[in-house]
């Protein structure tokens, strides 16, 4: 028989099955025990379809187990509002479950208010077994719900010495990354809402910043932000005749008065302005998320050249870090120092929740700002 610490680890461990396919719900797991026996067990697999609970309550159905008098782990909250599913708190109740062990409590007053509703039903109700771990698990959503701010993840791929381009790239490819590491940047990119880059980065790569993934395909594509201060994005650049994602180009409140005309061709081009604030003659970060913020965008990717990542770090705007780094020197064939651009910050900063994995020969660090 499993203890409380023991349930309520599987139920986050069946959570983690939905990352990547859930946002910007979180991802949310769930284990029934009666008897001291697990009878069902479910997650939330994608957006829009049923949520852990029900899943769960479905499995014990398929088990040939009745749930009245169970006891439910759930990672987060039932929720109490019809949205694209019905609400899991009723589910519950209608259930006959016994008593109801949360993780964490919901922090959006939309979902929110599922603990009351089964208190109401006569439901005993235990909350904050593994809290942390499990805000820790849906972070993005957390810092969104609170704050009204995406999750930050600043990417980028590098040689051994730091460099992030080629001088003259060789005739197999200018990527430094191999072909698995760059598969992964693709489940990384599936699992924000927007993905930023700088203008420079534009016209040096030419950019898609779509998700793809073989054998998939993206329901709810991310929305492709470039920060372009001077309006000089290239007419032809896959950004705007790619159309496989919606394109925002962020410019400063000057230029797009003085330059109305560009707007204007954007515009009618399908791609988006939006206007900021100017910091240091460039686009103002911070207002920047803001913005995206408000739009719901709860987690957003940087893939960007050393000087805009180092302006995210500088200006402590970083919630997470991916860094791919392969098994070559560049020295004077490589380009974009990451390191110089880095020696700018004002002081160290330690990565927090370290993880290490191999993608064949290159090696990706992750870790938390």
């Amino acid at each position: 028989m499993k203890t409380d610490n023991e349930t309520m680890q599987l139920a986050l461990e069946l959570a983690r099955r939905g990352l990547g396919n859930v946002e910007p719900n979180p991802a949310v797991g769930c284990v029934i025990v009666k008897d001291g026996t697990v009878i069902g067990t479910g997650w939330h697999e994608r957006f829009g379809e049923a949520h852990a609970e029900v899943n769960a309550l479905a499995d014990c159905v398929k088990n040939g187990y009745d749930p009245v008098g169970a006891t439910l782990y759930v990672t987060l909250e039932p929720c109490s509002h019809t949205g694209k599913t019905p609400p899991c708190s009723q589910a519950v109740i209608d259930a006959g479950i016994a008593k109801v062990v949360i993780a964490s409590k919901d922090p959006t007053q939309l979902a929110g208010g599922g603990i009351d509703a089964l208190k109401q039903a006569g439901i005993e109700i235990e909350v904050g077994l593994c809290g942390e771990e499990a805000e820790k698990l849906n972070a993005p959503f957390y810092k969104h719900s609170r704050r009204r701010m995406p999750w930050v993840v600043v990417k980028w791929a590098q040689s051994i010495d730091g460099k992030l381009a080629w001088t003259h790239p060789p005739t197999e490819g200018n990527w430094i990354s191999n072909e698995q590491s760059r598969a992964d940047v693709h489940q990384l990119r599936k699992r924000v809402g927007a993905i930023l880059t700088g203008i420079d980065t534009v016209i040096a790569d030419n950019p898609k910043l779509t998700v793809r993934i073989k054998g998939e395909t993206v329901d709810r594509p991310p929305l492709r932000v470039v920060l372009d201060s001077q309006l000089r994005m290239p007419w032809d650049c896959n950004l705007i005749t790619v159309p496989d994602a919606p394109t925002v180009v962020v410019t400063t409140g000057q230029t797009a008065q003085t330059e109305f005309a560009q707007v204007e061709k954007l515009e009618s081009a399908g791609v988006e302005v939006l206007a900021v604030a100017e910091y240091n003659e460039h686009c103002d970060l911070q207002e920047v998320l803001a913005e995206l913020g408000q739009r719901g965008i709860q987690q957003m990717l940087v893939e960007a050249g050393p000087t805009l990542i180092a302006s995210f770090l500088k200006q402590n705007l970083v919630d997470e870090v991916q860094i791919y780094i392969a098994p070559m020197i560049l020295g004077p064939n490589g380009d974009a120092d990451i390191s110089k651009a880095i020696n700018t910050l004002d002081d160290y900063q330690r990565l927090k929740d370290v993880q290490i994995d191999t993608f064949g020969t290159d090696i990706r660090v992750c870790g938390l700002l």
